[in-house]
């Protein structure tokens, strides 16, 4: 398995040129847009996407997120509601000065926190595997489909 990241350098996907990088010049007109490159990148992207394995990473990120979602939605939902409709439990005192309202909220930091630490966690050990084959897959599938219109050109 490759640990790079293809388009770790690539400057189309949003990237920063470094500050040592000409600058690219006046801009060229595009052309034809509906070119056999451009046809055939679009075929090998819709290929990977119809792959049992980028539904799989959908489906495990789907699996994760949608339960962890609804999970924190109704907490916080619930901590509104008890704020409104029962200010006389959310008032009543924990510790000194320290009040259930106090705590739930403090709570709802501790949970978001550790709803981001579960999702990362998620990602390394159950998606970026797979995801980072699919991104080589992709990546090598452009390439062919570039480098073959290139001699087809020629």
């Amino acid at each position: 398995m490759r640990l790079d990241d293809p388009w770790y350098d690539s400057l189309s996907t949003g990237g920063s040129r470094p500050a040592c990088a000409p600058s690219p010049g006046p801009a060229q007109p595009q052309g034809d847009r509906t070119g056999p490159v451009r046809t055939g990148t679009r075929e090998a992207y819709l290929t990977i996407q119809r792959s049992a394995a980028f539904h799989e990473v959908r489906g495990r990120y789907r699996r994760f997120v949608w339960p962890a979602g609804a999970a924190f939605v109704l907490w916080y939902l619930a901590y509104v509601v008890l704020a409104v409709c029962a200010p006389g439990l959310m008032a009543g005192e924990v510790a000194g000065v320290l009040n259930v309202a106090m705590v739930a909220g403090l709570a709802q930091f501790a949970s978001t926190f550790l709803l981001t630490w579960l999702y990362a966690r998620h990602a390394r050990l159950r998606r970026d595997r797979l995801a980072f084959e699919l991104r080589w897959r992709a990546q090598d599938a452009v390439g062919a489909v570039r480098t073959g219109a290139r001699e087809g050109a020629r």
